[in-house]
């Protein structure tokens, strides 16, 4: 699996890459064996009153699901971080939840049909 960082007008200290890694750990680390590759993206946004908020902007590609995005922005880069984060653990969860209930019933026998009983 690959992280990739990226900043875009706002600057990625070691200390901002190590929290990073630990929160995409802590809310999807359990799922780490079906990702492939998760893209972080941090920017800089300007504010029409001239507040500067930061985006966080998640991609992961999961083996089974595809790709997944997530985005937040918020007035500190931690927060940012910490919601998208969560939003994608939470996501992640659903749709892999989703996806094995899926399986589970495409493996089940179609109403009106007996699964392994001969009928004469």
């Amino acid at each position: 699996m690959q992280i990739e960082l990226k900043a875009q007008g706002t600057d990625l200290a070691d200390s901002l890459r190590a929290y990073i890694e630990r929160r995409l750990s802590l809310n999807a680390g359990r799922f780490f064996d079906q990702v492939i590759r998760i893209r972080v993206r941090i920017s800089g946004l300007n504010g029409p009153r001239g507040g500067t908020r930061t985006s966080c902007r998640i991609s992961i590609d999961v083996k089974s699901l595809g790709k997944l995005v997530v985005q937040e922005s918020d007035l500190d880069a931690h927060a940012a971080i910490d919601h998208a984060a969560a939003r994608l653990g939470r996501l992640l969860s659903q749709r892999i939840a989703r996806a094995e209930d899926l399986k589970c019933v495409a493996g089940k026998a179609a109403p009106g049909t007996s699964a392994g009983t001969d009928a004469p």
